[in-house]
């Protein structure tokens, strides 16, 4: 069984746009979990930083993810985002281990 790839990503809001990335980030929820190979996707707001956002996904492999970010409504969304955040965003890929 091929193990599974998980990303942790996270994005920061300016403090003026973040009503704005939440609207955006949560306007991705539904077509992505639709997509072939989403395991997992669910998008998290910090409770002390309202700026600061995080994805937790789960893809079956690589290429279930690399095609995530060939989708329409991704793409949209990454056309959009650098005038709302802070930084670039941080995206991290991980295998389990157990």
């Amino acid at each position: 069984m091929t193990a599974t790839l998980h990303v942790v990503a996270r994005l920061v809001a300016r403090p003026d746009t973040v009503a704005e990335l939440r609207a955006l980030l949560l306007s991705l929820i539904e077509p992505t979990r639709q997509e072939s190979g989403c395991l997992r996707y669910s998008l998290l707001q910090n409770a002390a930083d309202p700026t600061d956002f995080t994805f937790i996904e789960e893809w079956a492999d690589e290429a279930a993810l690399d095609a995530h970010f060939t989708t329409p409504h991704l793409q949209a969304a990454l056309a959009q985002a650098p005038d709302l955040l802070a930084a670039n965003p941080d995206i991290r890929r991980y295998t389990g281990i157990r």
